[in-house]
């Protein structure tokens, strides 16, 4: 089964990012009965405020975190989005085909909108015929897909459907991975989903010494205030989630059902939450400062990378221009 998904260079990773995408990609790739695409989304980044001096920098730096985590260029194409001409190609072509009124209703461009008044262009109204570029150019037949990218999905699926009906059968019509992942919420917010916008201590980084994190969780919410439970069930959950052995699974049962009765003793139970968070990524962090020092190899994967794509999305567009009428 062909599947791919994107992630965007914007800053560092966090462990929201890796328990809802990157975890289940290196599950994914790691079985032999599929073919794993995953790529940089750094069109798509451009859509929102952002440095253009440190744009290369933060696609570098992703590829590094990639990689680190467990991505495996021998198991996965692992590429750069804009080394591609043939997604934005395709994308032009699918925007002959999309109302307008589609691309209106669509949630996330609304609130994007209201995140960057003084920037609302284009891209940003056009991001979802993109994605679906990004998706169908290499026939894709399934996709791992979070909440928020959902609606962009069922509109990949409806223009394949729409330019199947039209020009005849081309493209498959992809399904949803959805996997169960844990909402991990903001430390200091637990109304809010983990993101940066929050500020550093609202999130751990999956680059963050344990010191680090020691700190950050000794400082998140926990269940006093207006948000009271919210924030002793976020660490909870937290905890449950990078508990991987029997005895850890063990810790976090009797954790869980001291909050229940109300008696949870935070000196204790913080300090443990930080420990297992720096563990399970103590060896990201040994291949981190490996990968770093040898950008040239983070540099040749992403080449290789879009070398393997571009032969599946050539293809692709040729067959497409055919199609529509543009090859003479």
């Amino acid at each position: 089964m062909r599947i791919i998904s994107g992630i965007q260079p914007s800053g560092e990773l966090h462990i929201g990012n890796y328990l809802g995408a990157i975890k289940n990609w290196i599950k994914l790739q790691n079985d032999s009965k599929n073919n794993c695409l995953f790529f940089i989304a750094d069109y798509h980044s451009i859509t929102e405020d952002y440095n253009p001096k440190e744009k290369s920098k933060e696609i570098l730096d992703l590829a590094i975190d990639l990689l680190a985590l467990g991505l495996d260029p021998k198991k996965s194409i692992i590429f750069q989005q804009s080394q591609i001409p043939s997604h934005a190609n395709l994308a032009w072509i699918f925007n002959t085909i999309t109302p307008i009124g589609e691309l209106s209703r669509m949630t996330q461009f609304k609130d994007k909108s209201e995140q960057n008044k003084e920037n609302i262009n284009v891209g940003l109204f056009d991001y979802p015929v993109l994605m679906a570029a990004d998706i169908l150019v290499y026939k894709t037949e399934a996709v791992p897909v979070g909440e928020d990218q959902a609606q962009h999905l069922e509109l990949a699926r409806d223009l394949a459907h729409r330019f199947n009906s039209k020009f005849g059968k081309t493209f498959p019509e992809p399904k949803s991975l959805l996997t169960e992942t844990p909402r991990i919420m903001s430390l200091l917010d637990p109304a809010k989903k983990m993101s940066k916008s929050g500020g550093k201590k609202s999130y751990i980084a999956l680059n963050d010494s344990p010191e680090i994190i020691k700190e950050k969780i000794k400082s998140a919410v926990s269940d006093v205030g207006k948000e009271e439970g919210k924030g002793g069930n976020n660490l909870l959950a937290i905890f449950k989630a990078f508990a991987e052995t029997k005895s850890e699974k063990s810790e976090y049962e009797k954790f869980a059902k001291d909050h229940k009765a109300g008696n949870l003793k935070y000196a204790e139970f913080k300090p443990r939450l930080a420990e297992l968070i720096a563990d399970f990524f103590a060896d990201f962090r040994k291949k981190h400062a490996e990968l770093s020092k040898n950008p040239d190899y983070v540099k040749k994967v992403l080449t290789e990378g879009a070398e393997k794509a571009s032969v599946i999305a050539e293809k692709t567009l040729r067959e497409v221009k055919e199609k529509v009428g543009l090859m003479i």
